[in-house]
């Protein structure tokens, strides 16, 4: 995952309810090949053809054939279909500073009817190097040993080979928004921020706390401050401009 993390969503790409639960009756009660070509070719064409996907991209036949690699290597006993997720509770950890009183409150984010997460947006930490990720789709969920949530996660812009299971408790969040001049008076030292780090090979979004702020007068330019910021998962420093940082959109209900 060496690419900048999209800013801007792109096209939809994944399963509908629908076709996530006809892919769960197939792999319940089919008995033909389910990896074959042909057979992911024929559900393709199905999916692609019907009426609840009009306006959506067409899906490939390698799709279909990822989803039931990925089902074959989860243990049936402890994976449940997206189309269950309403039933898991979002605990979704702060990604900004929070107000005096509330550090340890995590309340569950409720969706919209029948628990709908639709019209929410999550980002999710990747395992593989630390950083934050938009979510594409929560593909399943399972329950690990120590009784917490973890959760399958495409990531937007990568395919199927990239999926994680993810905890959701520390790893999966409402997706950081933008900070923009307005907000620069409210940050403070020791706030938590989203900052992309850029280095020559790569740039991505990793946690981050302000070390120091530099104020100065802004102008038709927007902000001019200068925050030094200490990454969290590597400890070093460095200056950047309000461009860079993102927070969590709950950041302008904060006083």
């Amino acid at each position: 995952m060496d690419r900048l993390r999209p800013r801007q969503r792109p096209a939809f790409s994944g399963f509908t309810k629908a076709e996530f639960e006809k892919l769960e009756k197939l792999l319940k009660e089919s008995e033909e090949d389910l990896l074959s070509k042909e057979f992911c070719q024929k559900i393709a064409r199905s999916f692609s053809s019907s009426a609840g996907r009009a306006g959506k991209p067409i899906i490939k036949w390698t799709e279909v054939q990822s989803w039931f690699q990925n089902r074959h290597r989860d243990s049936p006993s402890k994976v449940t279909s997206s189309t269950k997720m309403s039933k898991v509770e979002f605990v979704l950890p702060e990604a900004c500073p929070l107000k005096k009183g509330h550090e340890s409150s995590q309340e569950p984010i409720e969706g919209g009817e029948d628990g709908d997460h639709s019209v929410l947006e999550f980002e999710a930490r990747s395992s593989k190097d630390g950083a934050w990720y938009d979510v594409e789709l929560f593909l399943a969920h399972r329950f690990v040993s120590s009784g917490e949530v973890e959760v399958r996660v495409r990531f937007v812009g990568f395919g199927a080979e990239e999926d994680e299971w993810i905890n959701i408790k520390r790893s999966v969040r409402q997706r950081s928004v933008p900070l923009e001049p307005s907000h620069c008076p409210k940050l403070k030292v020791g706030d938590l921020v989203l900052c992309l780090q850029e280095r020559r090979d790569q740039a991505i979004y990793y946690d981050a706390h302000i070390v120091n702020i530099q104020r100065r007068m802004h102008d038709i330019r927007g902000c001019r401050c200068i925050y030094l910021v200490r990454y969290n998962h590597d400890n070093t420093e460095e200056k950047v401009r309000l461009r860079r940082l993102c927070c969590s959109p709950t950041f302008d209900t904060l006083p």
